[in-house]
C-alpha cells in the first residue's frame, strides 16, 4: 500500500503498527493528497490494488471533496487526507502507542 500510494504521487506517507494502541485494527496507513483529484484517484487505486488481492472495504467514510476519506479494510484502515487536513488531525500523535513502521516524504 505504502509503494501504491507513492506511485501515485501521495507524500508523507506512514505505515504505522497500531496493534498496541487500537483493538480495531493492525495498521494504519496515512498519505496526504494535494488536490481532490489525486484523492479520488488514490481512493479508486486503493481500493482496486486490494480487490485484486480479494479484500473488499467494509466501511468507507468521507469523500474526496471533504478533504479526508479512511477506508476500512479490517486489519488496515487507510487514511487519505489534503494538507490542511493531515495537519489539523495530526493522526500519528492521536496514538501515542502506534509504532511508525515506514515514512516517505
Amino acid at each position: 500500500m505504502v509503494e501504491l500510494a507513492s506511485e501515485k504521487q501521495a507524500y508523507d506517507i506512514v505505515l504505522v503498527d497500531v496493534r498496541e494502541a487500537t483493538d480495531f485494527a493492525d495498521y494504519f496507513v496515512i498519505m496526504t493528497a494535494e488536490s481532490p483529484r489525486q484523492m479520488r484517484a488514490l481512493i479508486e487505486d486503493v481500493q482496486d490494488a486490494m480487490r485484486a488481492v480479494d479484500i473488499r472495504a467494509h466501511h468507507m467514510e468521507g469523500t474526496h471533496l471533504s478533504g479526508w476519506v479512511l477506508i476500512d479494510f479490517g486489519d488496515v484502515v487507510v487514511h487519505v487526507l489534503g494538507p490542511e487536513e493531515r495537519e489539523f488531525y495530526d493522526l500519528e500523535r492521536v496514538w501515542p502507542k502506534a509504532v511508525e513502521m515506514v515514512r516517505l516524504q
